[in-house]
């Protein structure tokens, strides 16, 4: 490092290295001036698209919870159209609205649309569930067992055994539907749903 006698060597000092080194430490500052502005920008971007998201999701849902069937079409383009939790959110909603009007198809497709939006696990296990629930009432129980197999987690083991008990017997697979029931029971199922699957296998001619 060099040693400066005085002031006004240092001042030199300092004149030659901004003459030599100006050009470069501009365009420094200029970069990270406009990189902080970026962020800055970037910042506030995200923070007004999750806002319009979140005014989005409520108004979907609004129009959902009215319970008219010609409303729901800005729901479904904003169920759509989002591919997130709120997405997700916003088609379960519309699927559950579908089931109870037995419009089967048009609910299947919701919760379609809900999975591929949906990133958490557990929320694409309880829309897996679901799916596989209406699947099953539409009689298609190799679409429900493909369905099933796309749930992740201990958690779910004693619920998803008591559903496929009931899809293998839809395709009278009364061998299959009692094996699930019997490993749904050994699981970590509930007392009241330990009960349930037990009741089935009595029920079970075989």
């Amino acid at each position: 490092m060099e040693v400066y006698s005085n002031e006004n060597e240092q001042v030199d000092a300092l004149k030659r290295f901004f003459a030599e080194n100006g050009k470069a430490l501009a365009v420094g500052v200029i970069l990270g001036i406009g990189a902080l502005v970026g962020w800055r920008y970037w910042n506030s971007h995200q923070e007004d698209g999750a806002r319009e998201t979140s005014q989005g999701y409520q108004a979907a849902l609004a129009q959902v919870k009215a319970g008219d069937p010609a409303t729901y079409t800005a729901a479904e383009k904003f169920a759509a159209g989002e591919k997130n939790t709120y997405g997700a959110f916003a088609a379960m909603e519309l699927a559950q609205k579908f089931v109870d009007a037995n419009q089967l198809d048009k609910a299947e497709q919701q919760l379609q649309t809900a999975l591929s939006a949906a990133s958490d696990s557990n929320l694409k296990s309880v829309i897996s569930l679901r799916l596989a629930r209406v699947q099953l009432q539409m009689k298609q129980p190799d679409a429900a067992l493909k369905s099933l197999d796309g749930i992740k987690g201990e958690g779910w083991t004693a619920i998803v055994a008591d559903l496929r008990g009931d899809i293998l017997l839809s395709k009278g697979d009364k061998q299959g539907a009692k094996a699930a029931w019997q490993a749904g029971v050994k699981s970590d199922a509930s007392s009241a749903l330990s009960e349930t699957m037990r009741m089935k296998m009595n029920n079970l001619s075989i």
